[in-house]
């Protein structure tokens, strides 16, 4: 059963106004379909004001902090998005971790004091606050709000990343075993919760995957390769932190008979490839997320060449879910996470495995394994995901205030 009829207050790391899809957001809208729902939009804090000044988004909050007044907006019948009105201190520059903590405690009471009068107007009462990975500015907010039920949820390794790891090293750990409940999209990063907290549990992931639909007809794309030989693409950012390039290059070199084609933007690592240089190795460049379905149904294999690091070993990879969702055979890199996939999706070790593996999905691919393959992704929905947070909560068997 759903919970139902309460108060709940989500911040995380991206505002409502991100353009891009978000966990946090989707999390939120399903909430809000059975419960009162405060969305809060990331603070301003002086770093960022002062560098993202020219972002129409980050303007627009300036000027709402600048009239104090106008900071929440309804979203839907349930939900409320909140522009607070405070600035940040931006202190993860700090050498010590210690000096860092003593500032971020006055950034949290700032955050607080900002969610709180939004409460107060809404009259929320005995709130669930839903964390989405905020390891510093949601630090102190269990103490300061006095949630009923205190939710962190992970659907990233942060840590891997410098700016994160240089002080949650010392606090994510802490900040995971005060929650009241962790959940993870990941069993691998649901396995991390857990050994900080013992209320932890994986939630899987929800998709939106009305675009990827493929019975809806869409022209091939003008600029595909035309030349009749089979398609291994992929669609996603091309960063090398996440993906790996002498494995992609290696595939493309030893297989000239397959084209390989790249959709996305490229990282200074991607541009100065010597991908760039192999004559079946084409880069379509950035597309609009609507028009992805439509290379996506024209590629004969799919890929997701992941690198295994820190970053990644944890990550739920959604363009998988994308690539299934239209039907195509997928080739990905094996970690902990895609053993959740490894009935409908080739895992490979290393680039002998790829091609092994991308030559089998050409020869058996067939109709029933198309329909077995979207039908697998299209079970991954927000409802499930969310209904895994509902069953988390039941279980610590925490009263609800009447």
């Amino acid at each position: 059963m759903p919970v139902q009829n309460r108060d709940i207050v989500v911040i995380g790391l991206q505002p409502w106004y991100t353009p891009i899809g978000s966990n946090c957001k989707n999390i939120a809208t399903e909430f809000s379909r059975h419960n009162r729902v405060l969305y809060v939009n990331v603070p301003l804090d002086r770093k960022t004001m002062y560098t993202e000044k020219s972002d129409a988004n980050i303007l627009h909050h300036m000027e709402r902090l600048q009239a104090k007044d106008s900071s929440l907006v309804r979203i839907n019948d349930n939900m409320w998005n909140l522009y607070p009105l405070s600035v940040m201190e931006s202190v993860n520059w700090l050498p010590s971790t210690h000096l860092f903590q003593v500032f971020n405690k006055v950034n949290n009471r700032r955050f607080a004091a900002a969610i709180t009068e939004a409460i107060n107007a809404l009259g929320f009462r005995d709130i669930i606050l839903f964390n989405d990975n905020d390891i510093f500015r949601g630090y102190h907010l269990k103490e300061l709000l006095q949630p009923d039920i205190y939710i962190y949820y992970s659907r990233d390794y942060l840590l891997a990343v410098d700016y994160w790891r240089k002080h949650g090293e010392v606090i994510e750990p802490l900040h995971i075993a005060k929650a009241d409940i962790g959940v993870a999209n990941s069993k691998y990063l649901a396995d991390r919760l857990k050994s900080y907290n013992p209320n932890s549990y994986y939630i899987g992931q929800g998709c939106e995957l009305g675009l990827f639909d493929p019975e809806q007809p869409i022209a091939r794309p003008a600029d595909l390769p035309a030349d009749g030989k089979p398609i291994i693409g992929y669609v996603g950012a091309l960063t090398s932190l996440r993906l790996d390039i002498p494995l992609i290059y290696d595939m493309a070199q030893q297989r000239p008979e397959w084209n390989f084609v790249l959709v996305g933007p490229e990282d200074e690592d991607f541009k100065a490839s010597a991908l760039h240089h192999l004559p079946n190795v084409y880069f379509l460049g950035r597309k609009a997320m609507t028009e992805l379905s439509g290379y996506v149904k024209y590629f004969d294999v799919c890929m997701n060449p992941q690198l295994v690091n820190d970053m990644t070993v944890g990550n739920y990879p959604l363009k998988v879910d994308e690539y299934l969702a239209m039907g195509k055979p997928v080739l990905a890199t094996a970690t902990p996470t895609m053993e959740l996939f490894r009935e409908h999706v080739y895992l490979a070790a290393n680039v002998n495995e790829y091609i092994q593996l991308a030559a089998r999905a050409l020869a058996e691919n067939n109709p029933d394994l198309g329909a077995a393959r979207r039908a697998f992704a299209l079970s991954h929905t927000w409802e499930n995901s969310v209904a895994g947070i509902y069953a988390a909560i039941d279980a610590i068997k925490k009263p609800t205030s009447v």
